[in-house]
């Protein structure tokens, strides 16, 4: 079994500056690391993926911050960019990351046991919206086409489908009908999960399942209204946890403060 833990959209932002003025992301990225080193071998993940938005403002200060926290893991970790981050200071940052590409998009693939773990950067600078262009598209057929059955877990920041929120579909993903092309011949079985909405919604690519993780940092609330107000609320989510053991399997690990375990009585 080959189990991958997810965390999206930190946000981080350095103090005493918080974030848009209320959330202290790096106490609450603090917070999410160490509640994961407390759960210990009960979840036992071989990687960490982070699907974006590490930064709330793409500095360099921020990257180190984010490398410094994260390193408490004592876990192989891979990023790819949000739309707030900045590709060449995560270039930089991360430069001794041997999956990383010395130029162009951070588009990479690594072998994990019994997995391949592919990562897709979808950041347009200079926009809140996403793509998958032609040169990623042509980086995920070649990589499908070379692992051949071997499952993938495929990592983005946008999601490929609509959320129903209004104002995060009005900056989401383009490009989508060249990602549903290469996924239709792939050969191995393949999930895709993403951040971006701060919130865990399950979708489809044409017959893939898609799936956005919670953010430690805020979430949006779920208001399918047209004029739904744009904005968050200071909620902290969590995480996800992705397993290959025969088949997929994806679970949502809350943060909220909880009593327990208690036995059942009838």
């Amino acid at each position: 079994m080959t189990r991958i833990l997810q965390i999206t959209d930190p946000h981080l932002t350095i103090p005493p500056a918080k974030l848009c003025g209320q959330v202290n992301t790096l106490a609450r990225l603090r917070g999410l690391v160490s509640a994961i080193k407390a759960a210990g071998p009960a979840q036992t993940p071989d990687a960490v993926v982070i699907t974006g938005d590490l930064s709330h403002g793409g500095s360099a200060q921020s990257y180190a911050l984010f490398r410094k926290e994260i390193e408490r893991l004592h876990l192989p970790f891979y990023v790819i960019p949000g739309n707030h981050d900045n590709r060449e200071a995560m270039r930089v940052a991360f430069g001794d990351a041997p999956y990383l590409p010395r130029a162009g998009r951070l588009n990479w693939a690594t072998e994990l046991p019994n997995l391949h773990l592919i990562g897709l950067d979808t950041l347009t600078e200079g926009k809140g919206s996403g793509e998958i262009d032609s040169q990623t598209a042509a980086f995920l057929s070649r990589t499908l086409a070379r692992i051949g059955t071997k499952p993938a877990l495929i990592a983005m920041h946008h999601p490929p489908f609509d959320s129903g929120i209004t104002f995060m579909d009005d900056i989401g993903l383009k490009g989508i009908e060249r990602l549903k092309t290469v996924l239709a011949n792939a050969r191995a079985p393949v999930r895709i999960i993403c951040g971006h909405v701060h919130n865990m919604m399950v979708g489809m690519v044409g017959d893939t399942v898609a799936i956005s993780a919670p953010s430690p940092a805020s979430s949006f609330p779920v208001d399918y209204r047209d004029d739904a107000p744009a904005g968050f609320v200071t909620g902290s989510g969590g995480y996800m946890l992705h397993e290959w053991h025969g088949a997929f399997r994806s679970c949502a690990i809350d943060l909220s403060e909880a009593e327990g375990p208690f036995p059942f009585r009838i």
